[in-house]
């Protein structure tokens, strides 16, 4: 589940918890077939186009706040649809799998086009094998990779996107040998095996990871074991997939004191070190790097969802947005197959709520993100997001 973290609570506590709620266990995707470059039902643009939107409604007061969330955003996209008709239905899941497989199973059978939403893995997962024999593709509110490919598509930030990102710009600004720290849970595995791939990519130097468990016992003992990584390697920054939900705050704490410093081993974070926005009162990150998402765009579409709805958007409200504007796009084209794999994996790609995004055919998603950095307790940009896609990357 998404966690709406309100203050910095004390370290014991936090290392209690899991790095990254949102990441579900899910099925292997592969099953589902190529339907993510090619397939998909044909439409008629000249008509209303029928899309599911398929949200937790129905489950705790937590996913109702997500429901809520979603369902206004997406109204709030249809709204910019310039000539475009959406014929937008709603299902609740309850964020359950089981009832998500059954609400896409109605979704089609009721003339869906294409599926927006669930947002856990569990439940997309089990949406896209439903949907998969009629060809109808999902675009789900998950970050989870695992469950990408075949008819399924994830619009959640993924680690892969933002440890290019940051290692991408580590590298042009010479802090390219790069240690990696990271828990020892799923989430930390999935941001650790992201770093690396990262740092293969853009030809930087894997100069080690270390790994611990989430107590504070075992983060304590971590820091040694970094610094000494650090001094034997010759390695000029550390890359961590630690958030101020759980070991964070500490390693904030230790890794200064111990020597380990942004001065001279660059600090790098693989989730958001402003939100909260406590965390940026945290002195061991001043000076460390994260990214995030194109600040203009995002400030913008949550002023027009207060104005619209009376409250500030949570975080993920962006992404039902983000699908009502790629289907808008796509089927203004007035092109029949506006809506099959191929099409949604164009390589232009779509203005969102944060910036531009486009859809890969693995099911995985590229996001223009910016890079900044921790000042005085504020966030100060390093290198803007990007405005367009130019070939295969940016």
């Amino acid at each position: 589940m998404f966690a709406i973290l309100r203050t910095i609570r004390k370290p014991l506590r936090l290392l209690l918890l899991p790095i990254f709620a949102i990441l579900l266990s899910a099925c292997d995707p592969a099953a589902l077939g190529g339907l993510g470059t090619a397939g998909g039902p044909k439409i008629d643009p000249n008509a209303p186009v029928p899309v599911a939107l398929l949200i937790p409604r129905g489950g705790s007061a937590s996913d109702n706040l997500l429901a809520k969330n979603l369902e206004n955003a997406a109204r709030l996209a249809i709204r910019d649809l310039d000539g475009v008709q959406i014929d937008l239905r709603v299902y609740g899941t309850a964020g359950k799998a089981s009832t998500a497989a059954n609400a896409a199973a109605q979704a089609v059978a009721d003339g869906a086009k294409i599926i927006l939403g669930p947002v856990y893995g569990e439940a997309a997962n089990a949406a896209g094998h439903a949907a998969a024999p009629a060809g109808v593709n999902v675009l789900s509110f998950s970050n989870n990779t695992t469950i990408a490919g075949g008819n399924v598509f994830v619009l959640g930030a993924t680690f892969d996107n933002t440890a290019n990102r940051l290692v991408s710009y580590a590298k042009r600004a010479g802090k390219d040998k790069i240690v990696v720290l990271h828990a020892d849970n799923i989430g930390g595995q999935l941001g650790r095996n992201a770093i690396q791939q990262a740092i293969a990519a853009n030809g930087a130097t894997l100069s080690g990871s270390v790994e611990y468990a989430l107590s504070q016992e075992a983060v304590r003992a971590s820091v040694p074991k970094v610094k000494a990584l650090m001094s034997t390697t010759g390695a000029n920054a550390l890359f961590m997939t630690a958030n101020s939900a759980t070991a964070l705050p500490l390693l904030a704490d230790l890794l200064p004191s111990a020597g380990v410093t942004n001065a001279s081993s660059q600090y790098i974070g693989l989730t958001r070190w402003d939100i909260p926005a406590q965390t940026l009162a945290l002195s061991g990150i001043q000076g460390g790097w994260f990214a995030l998402p194109d600040p203009a765009p995002s400030a913008a579409f949550a002023s027009r969802y207060n104005a619209a709805y009376g409250e500030r958007p949570l975080d993920i409200a962006g992404l039902a947005f983000d699908g009502i504007a790629a289907v808008g796009s796509l089927v203004k084209s007035g092109k029949k197959n506006a809506l099959t794999g191929a099409a949604l994996t164009q390589g232009a790609g779509f203005k969102g709520a944060s910036g531009i995004f486009r859809l890969r055919a693995d099911g995985t998603n590229q996001r223009g993100l910016a890079v900044a950095t921790v000042r005085n307790n504020q966030v100060v940009m390093l290198e803007a997001a990007p405005k367009a896609f130019s070939g295969a990357g940016f």
